[in-house]
């Protein structure tokens, strides 16, 4: 849907929207008198009509995406619409008040109605750019998938683990016990990887230390070098599977953590536009109430 929202139906939204501009330009210079523009005049007052009436549906469009049943237009035609209509709505405001702000409840109005639209024209983006990069990571798997290979992953390192030296099972335990993934807010957001392993140095008397394992690349180095050193068959064939399998599990690691990183941006704008669109309802209240009040 969101691939092909921008041109839905031959992009009609937009002529619709260009429609709307159209018409809020005629009624701007329509204006005559000694009155300067603003919102307190006949044509101000018709462009704040058109304006908050454009406000209160494209506030809908949250309702519409839940009434599954609803046979008022598909939802990627509301979302269509939403996106062309809402880039009008700033042009229609900016009309109604001709360009002059101040330090009062009518402006906060139109301050959080810009922080509605910029943050909408960036969830457009996240949306447009999010879905193919999900397929991109998943390769058409789900992330309950990606997560069960995870887990299959983990135990063949522990089961090929324990049949090679204390230094490289401690590493390899260790690996897998403490790969982080996912975290809080930020962590998901930037893909941190907060990886430790514990390394068994034996030339320095067998001494163990907790060390980062960024991206798992630190424990696939320590196993990788004792393949050269294995002394039988026996140990290296072990140590090659261990090195595989670590391989494969970084990948699904690197997987997992985009698609949490891409998933946690696309929540980030849900806490940012919907909060923001609620005020502006509430502040758009207060802006007509005074106006009629003091009209």
């Amino acid at each position: 849907m969101y691939a092909n929202l921008l041109r839905y139906a031959a992009a009609r939204h937009l002529w619709a929207a260009l429609a709307v501009v159209g018409v809020s330009v005629i009624l701007f210079t329509l204006h005559t008198g000694l009155t300067p523009r603003g919102g307190d005049t006949w044509e101000g007052y018709t462009l704040g009509t058109i304006g908050a009436l454009l406000v209160l549906w494209l506030a809908t469009l949250g309702i519409r995406k839940r009434s599954y049943a609803s046979t008022m237009g598909t939802v990627a035609g509301w979302t269509s619409a939403h996106v062309y209509l809402g880039l009008a709505l700033l042009i229609v405001a900016t009309l109604h008040c001709a360009g002059r702000f101040g330090w009062n409840v009518h402006t906060l109005a139109y301050a959080l109605m810009v922080g509605v639209i910029v943050s909408g024209m960036l969830g457009v983006g996240l949306y447009l750019l999010a879905p193919p990069h999900l397929v991109g990571v998943r390769q058409g798997r789900s992330r309950a998938a990606l997560f069960a290979e995870l887990t299959d992953l983990n135990s063949s390192l522990h089961n090929l683990a324990d049949r090679c030296r204390p230094a490289v099972a401690l590493a390899v335990h260790s690996a897998v016990d403490r790969t982080t993934l996912g975290g809080g807010a930020l962590a998901q957001l930037f893909a941190s990887d907060g990886s430790y392993m514990l390394r068994m140095d034996p030339q320095d008397g067998g001494r163990v230390a907790l060390v980062r394992n960024r991206n798992q690349q630190p424990v696939i180095e320590f196993v990788s070098a004792f393949i050269p050193r294995a002394q039988k068959s026996a140990e290296a064939k072990p140590l090659q599977d261990l090195a595989i399998v670590l391989g494969r599990r970084q990948v699904v690691l690197r997987r997992l953590r985009r698609d949490i990183r891409l998933n946690g941006w696309l929540t980030l704008w849900l806490y940012v536009h919907v909060p923001l669109t609620f005020a502006l309802l509430a502040a758009l209240t207060v802006h007509v109430l005074v106006t009629f009040v003091y009209w």
